[in-house]
């Protein structure tokens, strides 16, 4: 490829790649368990949780599988921020008292459930009142908090009031915007190669 075209294309390939990178939804996971809990304690309950948010269209999906509580379910939520990255209390970002149609009063279960974060009702009223009072802003700190790892989902139970399961919310796959890149740093390598006279 003659070199003056390298940064022109790759001009036109960043600039095709952003958009895309910016409207991709982010996942992240929570292996939940009482030693992670604050205080700890040694419940044998244990679960997953994975939450997905996507702020182009102000959403976010919960997807939570729990077993083995000694207690029975009375509440689950999201809290943020922490002071710091996987440790720490804060209060609680998600709706109050619990996630809609959460299944309380089990020891076990699964919980799937997609939520509108341009709705009030997606949030603890004291945690919008704290940012102004504007719905935005608590959609941009939900957000922070997870890209920072400064929130958390815990289950609450009959036995521990407090929570009994908890873990911290940590992104599982890379940075959308650096999968773009990586891709289009590809697709320029193997553009390369196959313009590269062989000897």
């Amino acid at each position: 490829m003659p070199s003056r075209l390298r940064p022109i294309l790759l001009s036109f390939a960043l600039g095709a790649a952003a958009p895309l990178a910016s409207a991709l939804p982010i996942s992240y996971y929570a292996a939940l368990d009482g030693p992670a809990e604050a205080p700890p304690n040694a419940s044998p309950g244990h679960g997953s949780a994975w939450v997905t948010i996507d702020t182009d269209v102000h959403s976010l999906a919960v997807h939570i599988v729990f077993a083995d509580l000694l207690g029975t379910t009375t509440a689950a939520h999201i809290h943020g921020p922490t002071a710091t990255a996987g440790s720490g209390t804060a209060g609680v970002i998600t709706s109050l008292p619990t996630f809609a149609g959460f299944p309380l009063g089990v020891s076990s279960g699964i919980y799937d459930a997609l939520f509108d974060l341009g709705l009030a009702t997606s949030y603890n009223p004291a945690f919008v009142t704290a940012l102004g009072g504007s719905i935005t802003s608590a959609e941009a700190a939900l957000a922070d908090a997870l890209a920072a790892g400064t929130s958390y989902l815990n289950i609450h139970s009959s036995l521990f009031p407090g929570g009994e399961i908890r873990g911290f919310l940590v992104q599982r796959i890379a940075e959308p915007g650096s999968l773009a890149l990586l891709a289009v740093g590809a697709g320029l390598g193997v553009f390369r190669r196959r313009r590269t006279p062989r000897p």
